[in-house]
């Protein structure tokens, strides 16, 4: 057995981990950050940041503190489910990324979040069927989005290749509830 090998060029670009993490109301509605700062100022991407390696932070670690950060909910490690996980190649042609996508177990109260606007964005609750017409980055908008939306309750891994125009991606595992 061999490994798949084809363009290894961009092997020198930093890899880097992070969370996107999935909090919803009950309505149903998504909580989405409507992004000021850049990276993808202007867009709107789910709650997440970078894992801290030096702390030896866990990816569910990673997704609670990042959730507190922008929210200000304090969640428990049982509270966040592993959904799915993304890699990317080569992605912007700046650095290979690890996502790992968390949803909240729970459906979250709007008055349990204090602040709405904050240095990073407005936090802002959408429909589902909304995020669609929202401005998103390329691959959250072509792969990862649909993705989450057909896998609610399931699990998820992809890999998508920047490097490719256009960008591929192979879904490696698909976990669905009815």
């Amino acid at each position: 057995m061999t490994a798949d090998v084809t363009n290894l060029s961009t092997g020198a670009l930093p890899y880097r981990i992070a969370v996107l993490c999935y909090l919803r109301d009950v309505q149903g509605r998504q909580l989405m950050l409507h992004r000021a700062k850049a990276p993808n100022a202007g867009l709107y991407s789910p709650i997440g940041g970078k894992l801290e390696p030096a702390t030896g932070e866990s990816p569910h670690q990673c997704a609670v503190r990042e959730i507190f950060e922008e929210t200000g909910l304090q969640l428990p490690l049982d509270a966040v489910r592993l959904s799915g996980m993304v890699s990317e190649t080569a992605y912007e042609n700046a650095g290979h990324w690890l996502l790992f996508l968390f949803d909240v177990t729970r459906c979250i109260d709007h008055d349990e979040i204090p602040e709405m606007q904050f240095d990073e964005g407005t936090l802002e609750w959408i429909a589902m069927d909304d995020i669609d017409i929202l401005p998103l980055p390329f691959t959250d908008r072509e792969f990862i989005w649909p993705l989450v939306k057909t896998h609610q309750g399931g699990f998820f891994t992809c890999h998508i290749d920047c490097r490719e125009d256009p960008m591929v991606s192979t879904l490696h595992e698909s976990i669905k509830v009815d």
